[in-house]
């Protein structure tokens, strides 16, 4: 198996395509721990190297936040870990399952519908995802992310840049995000209303 998944030349900004293609979820799913993060697009398997310790620490302070306003208000749930989404939409001839640092499902979507083929992935866009840029992703690469998720129904997406001290607030049918930075506070819009987080707050 490793063979098939030596990685090629990059297509995609934000992770490593490997020369596995017409891959389905369960066969993604059934993938050895080897260290890598996996993701499906479309057939095609993608790599990532694993999260660093700062991405994770980050992502517990955010996700507590996010997690707790929306415990609080019985808003709906919180997902983190990079789990994995089922985004294959209907009629398509290939499967497409995206990792998310953070993701929040409203109250009213819920419970989560059953996997398909009976796979841990669940066939559902979240309402909300946060990705947590690592220090060699660029703005570019992480749009094209951004915005595949808004494609594949996603209503917002928070592209998180520590480094900068930064986030890009991604919304459906924008050309480009609006970018937050510390001075600003981010608020969840009609998807998590009332949610607001001073950004000084989480660096």
């Amino acid at each position: 198996m490793s063979s098939q998944l030596a990685a090629p030349r990059p297509l995609y900004g934000w992770a490593q395509p490997t020369v596995a293609t017409d891959w389905t979820a369960d066969m993604l799913e059934r993938l050895p721990d080897d260290g890598w993060r996996y993701e499906l697009l479309e057939g095609r398997v993608l790599r990532m190297p694993p999260s660093g310790t700062d991405h994770g620490n980050l992502e517990a302070r955010f996700s507590r936040r996010l997690g707790n306003y929306v415990e609080d208000q019985q808003l709906g749930e919180t997902y983190v870990g990079e789990g994995g989404w089922d985004l294959t939409q209907p009629g398509e001839p290939a499967d497409t399952v995206l990792g998310a640092d953070i993701a929040f499902v409203r109250a009213e979507r819920l419970p989560l519908p059953p996997s398909r083929r009976g796979t841990s992935y669940r066939p559902l866009a979240p309402d909300l995802v946060v990705e947590i840029a690592s220090p060699s992703q660029y703005q570019p690469e992480m749009g094209e992310k951004a915005r595949l998720w808004l494609k594949r129904g996603v209503r917002l997406v928070w592209v998180v840049w520590s480094e900068r001290r930064a986030i890009d607030v991604w919304t459906a049918g924008a050309a480009a995000p609006r970018t937050l930075r510390d001075d600003s506070t981010l608020d969840g819009d009609i998807v998590v209303p009332g949610f607001r987080l001073p950004l000084a707050d989480i660096w």
